[in-house]
């Protein structure tokens, strides 16, 4: 059996000790491997646009998830921030970037890297002549980098939360030549821009006042989205991004309480609607980090050595891009692309199910073509999988 087809037959945690039980590889020969390094960026891309229409639309989403670990000697160990717990702990970050279908509505994990140990979580300030050090916006900028050859050719925009909304970051995504889409807190310092007439002398007035995004008077109506939820957008200046950007502002108003969220993208053309949407889809990469962790072993490793935890969680988040290649090669082709609705629990009962047919057909001696062709062959497959 191949590597991803053992991960989903595995029961309980994907670690060497459980590989080796369910495939002719031994424990040893799985640790060798994954201490050489897989580098499976190359067979994700290959993989995405296999799976990904043409005519939909992509965004590239980057992230980053903590994942909990033992012991003293791993490398890369520091304390980062753990969304599950609210707070910095001793562990592993990794940084995700992964490519999200629109039209599919389906995130696909294109590659993870370990956040150095040592970086300061903000920019350290220095006195001037000096080089600051570097920081984790420097090394998750670095990662979006290398990722950026394997990216769709049709990706323009780099979606992240509201930790990204950074002067740094927002710049270099748009050196790399992309605009970025975020999330900017609730008391963001927003100007309107002037274009009225301006004085014969002196300098031109660039600014018309502060947004009071507590009230969007001034801000343009777009449409309602739903009841009790509006979105506006205008386009402003941002002092700590240090540039003109479109506004999605979205109000909410329920029970006599209004809240509000301000997102926005450097590409002052775009369209609110694909801001919202694409920020809204930027939520994929959560599930991603859901579903490798309950299903696929993202939090199961045995190793210390930098090449073997890298191993371990692209082999992890690549298995859910099998997964869900798997699914859309059973959708009908020429049909529009539609959302992606599936289990992987139900996925990984079928592969052990397979798996275990397959061991009584050798071990009895049984006529494979016969036993795969007979009617309840199926049923066989589906047995404990969830209905649908």
């Amino acid at each position: 059996m191949t590597l991803m087809t053992t991960i989903f037959v595995v029961c309980g945690q994907v670690n060497y000790t459980n590989l080796s039980r369910y495939s002719d590889y031994c424990e040893r020969t799985y640790r060798r491997h994954f201490e050489a390094g897989l580098g499976l960026e190359r067979l994700n891309q290959a993989l995405i646009e296999q799976v990904i229409a043409k005519d939909s639309p992509q965004i590239a989403v980057v992230d980053c998830t903590f994942t909990e670990k033992s012991g003293r000697h791993t490398y890369g160990l520091d304390w980062f921030y753990n969304g599950k717990t609210q707070r910095a702990e001793r562990g592993l970050e990794w940084s995700v970037v992964a490519v999200v279908d629109l039209a599919q509505k389906t995130g696909y994990a294109l590659s993870a890297q370990q956040t150095e140990a040592g970086l300061g979580a903000q920019e350290s300030v220095t006195t001037e002549g000096t080089t600051p050090p570097k920081s984790r916006v420097d090394f998750y900028l670095g990662h979006l980098a290398y990722c950026t050859a394997y990216f769709p050719a049709t990706i323009r925009y780099v979606v992240a939360d509201g930790f990204y909304s950074k002067y740094k970051w927002v710049t270099g995504v748009v050196q790399l030549g992309f605009h970025a889409i975020g999330r900017l807190r609730s008391d963001a310092n927003l100007k309107f821009l002037y274009d009225g007439p301006q004085k014969r002398r002196g300098n031109r007035r660039r600014y018309d006042g502060k947004v009071n995004l507590a009230e969007p008077s001034r801000i343009t109506f777009v449409e309602t989205l739903e009841e009790g939820v509006s979105l506006y957008t205008a386009v402003v200046w941002s002092v700590s991004l240090k540039r003109r950007i479109r506004l999605a502002y979205l109000l909410k108003e329920q029970g006599g309480r209004r809240s509000y969220v301000v997102l926005f993208s450097t590409d002052i053309d775009a369209d609110p609607m694909t801001i919202y949407r694409g920020y809204a889809a930027r939520f994929q990469i959560e599930f991603i980090f859901r579903d490798a962790r309950q299903f696929t072993g993202l939090a199961d490793c045995q190793a210390r050595s930098p090449e073997a935890l890298d191993s371990h969680v692209n082999a992890s988040l690549m298995a859910l891009n099998v997964a869900k290649a798997a699914l859309q090669a059973t959708q009908a082709k020429g049909e529009p692309p539609e959302p992606l609705s599936f289990s992987i629990a139900s996925l990984k009962r079928q592969a052990l199910n397979a798996h275990l047919l397959d061991l009584f057909t050798a071990t009895f001696a049984l006529e494979p073509t016969l036993i795969k062709s007979h009617p309840s062959y199926q049923t066989l497959l589906n047995y404990g999988v969830i209905a649908a």
